[in-house]
């Protein structure tokens, strides 16, 4: 089993909190981390379907059996059982009682928000980083990392992502797409994710959309939220602050999984990922994932952000701390170009922040004069 970032701070967790919710795509690895960390805990999912059963006709009997508590994995399958949750945790004073795992977000919070506010944490788990990866000695390039994605079972089964991705993806419109909203085209569903796919790491333009998949865009909005509930797809907003005046307001979309969008751009070797037209988006997509989960698992605090203003200048990422902004460019080349740093320049100017960072596949790194720093991407924030 590989080593999650999120190991030590689930177990403060559980020591901290009555109940403990832990979401994240199917297939993160949650059941995996959950029953390796809880060995005396009751493993009960509610997939099964006679668990399911019981727990829908009977959640008080049902609750009734797990006197110290349990796993309750894809709990959001049974809402029933919360508000009799609720009622064990308020007359509860055991901390970590039950872990409760969910694949779907929305659905999750729809019900915690009702019944259990106040009473449960929350944490994320999210495919692997290349962190974790490293630390069992995966030395793929970055062409064959972004091929074979970040989902545990590609490294932990062996498989071959050219072909367990269509089937994950096959599996996800056929299971929850279904069960989060109630929609009924799923091939025009899936005509959608693969014109998703085809604008990673762009701004979010709701209106083209709607016009290439043929429906409105209150529908592409509602799909959206269903990509998002469901760890497919984030949504990074722009930076708020306003150096002059001229900001983009629209958030850039990305999906999770670099392997998730080759699937759906129909990429399954090398060769057509080196010489696709979107292989620097697909690359920018593997590094904000990458920063990005490596940020939800950290005990630091701090948001990711981009920038750019409407006469084209963008800085890609801007992390934003309590007291500080960093401005990060990401490029897929391997070799170091002066363009690189025009749009760190510009933006230091606006900002008066004098340091940046530009992430890319070589293995040169640089500390320039101006501030800018210069590292392979695989370097940045190594813990």
């Amino acid at each position: 089993m590989i080593n999650r970032g999120i190991e030590n701070r689930l177990l403060k967790l559980a020591n901290s909190f009555k109940a403990v919710v832990l979401t994240g795509p199917r297939q993160s690895g949650k059941t995996t981390i959950v029953k390796a960390l809880f060995p005396d805990k009751d493993y009960i999912s509610l997939e099964n379907p006679q668990n399911r059963l019981f727990a829908l006709e009977d959640p008080q009997g049902f609750l009734a059996d797990l006197p110290n508590g349990a796993i309750l994995d894809e709990v959001q399958r049974v809402p029933e059982l919360f508000s009799y949750l609720q009622e064990i945790l308020d007359n509860s004073t055991a901390k970590g009682l039950f872990i409760l795992t969910g694949s779907n977000n929305l659905l999750l919070q729809q019900n915690i928000s009702q019944t259990l506010a106040g009473r449960v944490t929350h944490i994320n788990l999210l495919p692997f980083t290349y962190s974790e990866l490293s630390e069992q000695k995966h030395n793929q390039s970055d062409d064959e990392l972004i091929l074979s994605g970040f989902y545990p079972p590609v490294f932990d089964q062996q498989l071959e992502p050219a072909e367990w991705y269509p089937s994950y993806i096959r599996t996800y419109i056929e299971r929850d797409v279904r069960q989060i909203k109630n929609i009924t085209d799923l091939i025009q569903f899936e005509r959608f994710m693969h014109i998703l796919a085809g604008r990673t790491a762009q701004e979010l333009n709701l209106t083209a959309i709607s016009n290439v998949c043929g429906v409105d865009v209150k529908t592409v909005q509602s799909w959206i939220s269903v990509l998002e509930a469901s760890y497919i797809i984030f949504l990074l907003k722009p930076h708020h602050k306003n150096f002059n005046k001229t900001i983009v307001k629209r958030p850039k979309l990305f999906f999770y999984d670099p392997g998730i969008v080759c699937s759906l751009l129909g990429i399954k070797n090398i060769s057509q990922l080196k010489y696709h037209p979107l292989k620097g988006s697909i690359f920018e997509t593997m590094v904000v994932s990458e920063e990005i989960k490596k940020l939800s698992f950290s005990s630091h605090s701090g948001n990711f952000f981009y920038w750019r203003d409407k006469t084209g200048h963008e800085v890609d990422l801007i992390l934003e701390k309590a007291d500080s902004l960093s401005p990060i460019e990401i490029k897929s080349s391997q070799t170091i170009n002066s363009d690189y740093f025009k749009n760190l320049i510009y933006w230091s100017k606006l900002s008066k922040i004098n340091k940046g960072t530009v992430l890319y596949a070589g293995d040169e790194t640089q500390n320039r004069s101006n501030g800018i720093q210069v590292l392979n991407w695989r370097k940045f924030n190594k813990p």
